[in-house]
């Protein structure tokens, strides 16, 4: 039992944070649809530009999210298809 939910305790643990929890959420409703970049994220969030990124990195970390690069922008999507079913789950509450 030494190692038995490592992984899922991580994955939780890297979305535990009420801002991350919010990212995901923008990132998969995606109204509008330009609510993927770090600047699009701030502006929904008001919070600081670097908080944003913060936070961006430690779920690129996990592979919770990937960015695509758009001209000198990168756009920020969900990739762990756990989370999205962690967020729907949240939703329903």
């Amino acid at each position: 039992m030494k190692n038995e939910f490592k992984d899922e305790s991580d994955l939780l643990k890297a979305i535990a944070h009420p801002v991350r929890l919010k990212i995901i959420d923008l990132l998969l409703i995606k109204v509008p649809v330009e609510v993927c970049s770090v600047n699009s994220l701030q502006k929904k969030l008001n919070i600081p530009q670097p908080t944003i990124s913060q936070h961006l990195q430690v779920l690129k970390r996990h592979g919770i999210i990937e960015g695509n690069k758009s001209g000198v922008q990168v756009c920020y999507n969900v990739v762990d298809k756990r989370v999205v079913k962690i967020i729907k789950i949240l939703r329903k509450k």
